[in-house]
């Protein structure tokens, strides 16, 4: 029997899985496929750090290097150091004998602590999983519903003042950054002043790059970005991605934070270093620090009146909470966040819950600039046709650890100033002049994944027939390393009557933009954070979400990881699901990427059931669109549970009136069934609608207690049980 494994992680997601698991599992075995489950969730992840469950994300590690590895990857929580003391609290009360995290380590016992839960911060899943680059886009079925199911963009206004402010160069990553492309195989070591930060291994023909952050122009640039948005009316609000960028991101964060509030922070200096307060943390955090001190109410009056005096308008995350674009370094992801500045037409949410305009703040210009032109695209030209607009597919870079987000052991907030150094077995390969306080990191980009994004990229501009555009600009140096090794790497295939072409990050969005505004697919072939960004600003606004796009990782030994779109909302469909029994969480990302899954084993296998199996599943996705059958945002409409339902029924009828004999005689009583029963299955589903819902935990919820709440039709259960 073959085998697909389908990661358990968090939240949302992990919810939906209770339901949907045994429909997919009933439908798959008939045609020899076994779908088991592996736990990489945040929860599992820590619990494997300190000894007490098995590391599957490990041995996930391992099956993504052989030939026939299959993995269906939901959305994982990467979890900022807030989010993991949340998870550990939750852990030890429901019995688990694990040490709280140290945030200041006072003893070598400490330290060792820290570092093995440190394995859990941040982007801690994908770099061990993606050994093979990203092919996403929109399946078909998706776009052609969105474009006939338009959801709404929102008008710009007249004379829109919104717009996004960057570094632009000034003391930034881009500014900084210094490339070379290694000749051998050796060691390399980092340092500062002549002492070493680390060393590590290399390999020949990889591409290094250093660069850092100058904190002085960081706090400088706030400054400046806060009176502007005050003198213009503007709500301020920050951009950044604390999550996958786990060290470098949370500073930037703290010193938002820190020149937001500046008086505040100066004024009670004293206190907040006796408390340990950590302003790279955010509000939420310092909240609990103040909790009981006899300055809590002066300190949380304080800033209060910051927001309503002495600053401008802030960006609010949860206004009803009072909670702050600062609450934690986590709430606000930036590919999340940006569009839906776009979609609201440059707009952002002030404490009052108006939308209003905004500067979006977004530090490094490396990437600030793809956003900087979107929102000026709306500004200039205005909202986009859903019912007409093209689509950006992407081909990204990001197998082994790619680009920055394999930079979190290269990245330092430097105690002293001086000179850091990069040394490899011939010499210094780059030298930075840098202050106490600056943000260093060193990323890499391996030989491999290079030669196979260019593979990959030549494959698909053929199989697509439209134009490439590698999002690569010779003004910065890590991509100027890239156009050389991909203009030789290009030679190794057949690009005769291809659309293949270099631009920077704003004349590649402008390029695209004005093709997407005509209809048009465009091609984009970018790097791993690009390829974030991208892939979830254009879904979002083609189709309303960045979970239904397909997501398809050919890994380079032979298998495939099939991804199923972004779970950034997740906390919320959490949170209304224990309070009324309602999950709007939407699994067509999952529904999509087992069909990728499937068909990737028919193919390989030349197995004519599994072909058929696929082929239905196909339809049943098609159904599911055509007929509407996502779930319904609000409680006592048809939620998550019930779209399961309907793909099971579409599924077993396009089995039962398929090609395949057996699977037709099989699955006919069952189609049969699920059409006669379906006014009693929903009637079962909806019963449940508006009660709350126990499940035993949020990180780690109680299997028994979270299947009897998201399987609650008996006639359901039954049915697939009988398959």
């Amino acid at each position: 029997m073959s085998k697909i494994i389908w990661s358990v992680i968090d939240e949302a997601p992990a919810l939906a899985t209770y339901s949907l698991l045994p429909i997919v599992n009933a439908f798959t075995q008939a045609a020899g496929v076994e779908v088991v489950t592996s736990d990489i969730s945040l929860s599992g992840r820590v619990l494997a750090a300190m000894g007490l469950a098995e590391d599957e994300l490990s041995k996930l590690g391992e099956v993504v290097m052989q030939d026939d590895g299959n993995i269906i990857k939901l959305p994982n929580i990467s979890a900022s150091v807030g989010q993991l003391k949340d998870c550990i609290a939750e852990l030890q009360s429901q019995g688990h004998d694990i040490p709280n995290y140290p945030e200041n380590p006072a003893n070598a016992e400490e330290e060792a602590i820290q570092a093995k839960y440190s394995t859990c911060l941040g982007s801690a899943v994908n770099p061990v999983l993606r050994e093979g680059n990203s092919d996403r886009r929109a399946a078909v079925a998706v776009k052609k519903f969105a474009q006939n199911n338009p959801h709404r963009l929102k008008a710009v206004d007249d004379n829109c003042q919104a717009y996004v402010a960057h570094m632009g160069g000034k003391g930034d990553f881009f500014a900084h950054e210094k490339s070379v492309t290694l000749d051998a195989d050796q060691k390399v070591t980092i340092a500062i002043n002549g002492k070493e930060l680390t060393t590590i291994d290399c390999l020949n023909s990889e591409v290094l790059d250093g660069t850092f952050m100058s904190v002085s122009a960081l706090r400088a640039f706030y400054k400046q970005t806060i009176a502007d948005a005050k003198a213009k009316g503007l709500i301020w609000s920050l951009h950044l991605k604390a999550t996958m960028m786990k060290i470098s991101d949370p500073i930037m964060f703290g010193h938002g934070f820190e020149i937001f509030f500046e008086e505040v922070f100066a004024k009670y200096a004293d206190t907040f270093k006796a408390l340990n307060v950590n302003p790279n943390m955010g509000m939420s955090d310092l909240e609990k620090k103040i909790a009981g001190h006899a300055q809590e109410a002066e300190i949380k009056a304080a800033f209060l009146a910051a927001v309503e005096a002495d600053a401008p308008k802030i960006a609010m995350v949860d206004s009803s909470k009072g909670q702050t674009n600062f609450n934690a370094s986590n709430d606000v992801i930036i590919d999340a966040s940006m569009p839906v500045v776009i979609r609201e037409g440059g707009k952002q949410w002030q404490r009052n819950d108006d939308a209003e305009q905004t500067v979006a703040v977004i530090p490094d210009s490396t990437y600030g600039m793809f956003h900087e032109e979107m929102l000026a695209d709306i500004v200039k030209n205005g909202q986009y046709d859903v019912t007409k607009m093209g689509t950006m597919q992407n081909i990204g870079l990001m197998a082994q650890k790619a680009e920055e987000y394999g930079s979190h052991p290269t990245t330092f907030e430097l105690a002293e100033a001086g000179t850091v150094t990069v040394t490899g077995a011939n010499g210094v390969l780059m030298s930075f002049e840098c202050e106490a306080g600056d943000i260093w990191r060193l990323a890499r980009t391996k030989d491999i994944p290079i030669r196979d994004w260019v593979r990959l990229t030549v494959e698909r501009t053929r199989l697509e027939g439209v134009p490439a555009v590698f999002w690569l600009d010779e003004n910065r140096a890590h991509d100027a390393e890239l156009i050389k090794k991909v203009n030789v790497y290009l030679k190794d295939h057949d690009t005769s009557g291809l659309d293949i072409q270099f631009m920077n990050v704003t004349n590649a969005t402008r390029f695209t933009n004005a093709r997407v505004r005509e209809g048009k697919v465009t091609i984009a072939v970018t790097g791993n954070v690009l390829r974030d960004h991208l892939t979830d600003m254009y879904p979002i606004l083609e189709l309303g979400t960045s979970a239904k796009m397909l997501s398809i990782v050919p890994l380079i030994a032979g298998g495939g990881l099939y991804e199923t779109g972004a779970g950034g909302s997740a906390p919320k469909h959490v949170e209304q699901f224990v309070k009324e029994g309602h999950l709007r969480w939407d699994s067509l990302g999952e529904i999509l990427a087992l069909a990728e899954s499937l068909r990737f084993l028919g193919q390989k296998h030349g197995d004519a059931k599994l072909t058929a199996l696929t082929v239905a599943l196909d339809a049943a996705n098609e159904g599911y669109l055509d007929n509407n059958k996502e779930p319904g945002r609000k409680v006592g409409q048809p939620d998550n549970k019930a779209s399961h339902f309907f793909v099971a029924q579409y599924w077993a009828k396009a089995l039962a009136e398929g090609d395949n004999a057996e699977l037709a005689a099989k699955f006919a009583p069952v189609a049969k069934e699920l059409t006669e029963k379906e006014d009693q299955i929903i009637s079962e589903l909806l019963a449940v609608e508006g009660k709350p819902q126990d499940i035993g935990g949020y990180f780690r919820p109680d299997d028994a207690k979270a299947e009897k709440a998201m399987r609650p039709s008996a006639t359901l259960n039954a049915i697939i049980a009988a398959i």
